[in-house]
């Protein structure tokens, strides 16, 4: 039985190293062909390239966590699963908490499914990402991974996200008032506040949200509604979310910030790479680094402007 949570480790750790998580939608087509060729195969180099991203950010101290998109993962095959399973175990590893990004949502038996494949066994994750909008019942299964006696899981509920057509559904009104979102929110709160006799002395709960940064007439609105409520927060850089809006995200009980093509796809951009650009002769080491920079800068981004606040 564990005393703490994930959620909680990951407040935490977010405090101690900067709230910056790095995405590890590691798609093989962010790796130059040449470097593929010398490894041997995509999956290879993926978890390769994986594994010395991990070991900097880590050693650095500039993140906090580390998500990984599993569709990317899939559409390698069953040795992208591998791969997958590989990368967890490595952020792990190295004392950083792993996100999955599964965005699962499903009912009863197969809920529970969902829940025992990715929070047991070669998936088993930190916390994980869940869609709520079949019903807040599709939650149960999760949550009962949270508890003390199953491990102190944690997740992450679809709140609000960062894409265009987060309109269609989450910003709509209800005709008893407030949006969708608002809807979500508060039940995600009851559900978190279920968890405070088994956690009492933490100061957050296994229950979080999703909350993209591309918008920030809703930024200060959501975080001021959940004050307690720790925030994975997408949209930052390659998606045109501003550190500014992020920091108010960032506000209260904190959060934790995804950066992941910006990460990556980082030696595409690096000037002291240009010249190496040029003549194919990049290594994984180069590309590595120039991640590690991106990192680095990205946290120190986010914190100047929570400063500034």
């Amino acid at each position: 039985m564990t005393t703490t949570h994930k959620m909680q480790e990951l407040q935490e750790l977010a405090a101690k190293n900067g709230p910056l998580c790095v995405g590890l939608d590691t798609d093989p087509s962010y790796i130059p062909s040449s470097i593929i060729k010398m490894i041997g195969s995509a999956e290879e180099a993926v978890l390769t390239y994986n594994h010395e991203i991990i070991r900097r950010i880590a050693a650095d101290k500039s993140a906090c966590c580390c998500k990984v998109q599993i569709a990317y993962y899939e559409a390698m095959g069953l040795k992208g699963l591998e791969i997958y399973a590989k990368t967890l175990q490595l952020v792990k590893e190295y004392g950083l908490i792993a996100i999955s990004d599964i965005k699962r949502g499903d009912i009863a038996a197969t809920a529970s499914a969902y829940a025992k494949a990715h929070f047991t066994k070669e998936f088993e994750t930190d916390i994980i990402t869940v869609n709520p909008y079949m019903g807040f019942d599709t939650l149960k299964p999760f949550a009962e991974y949270c508890t003390p006696q199953n491990g102190g899981k944690g997740m992450f509920v679809l709140l609000r996200t960062s894409n265009p057509g987060m309109v269609d559904i989450e910003q709509q009104e209800l005709k008893a008032g407030g949006r969708v979102l608002d809807r979500v929110g508060n039940a995600l709160v009851e559900l978190g506040n279920s968890f405070a006799s088994s956690y009492p002395e933490q100061t957050t709960t296994p229950v979080g949200a999703v909350v993209g940064c591309t918008e920030e007439s809703d930024a200060r609105i959501l975080r001021d509604a959940y004050p307690n409520m720790f925030f994975l927060i997408p949209g930052y850089g390659a998606q045109g979310g501003a550190a500014r809006i992020a920091a108010t995200l960032l506000d209260k009980a904190g959060g934790t910030v995804n950066s992941s093509r910006g990460i990556l796809c980082a030696w595409q951009k690096d000037k002291d790479l240009e010249s190496k650009r040029e003549s194919d002769s990049l290594s994984l080491a180069d590309l590595a680094e120039a991640a590690s920079k991106a990192a680095l800068f990205s946290k120190n981004d986010l914190l100047s402007a929570k400063a500034s606040l």
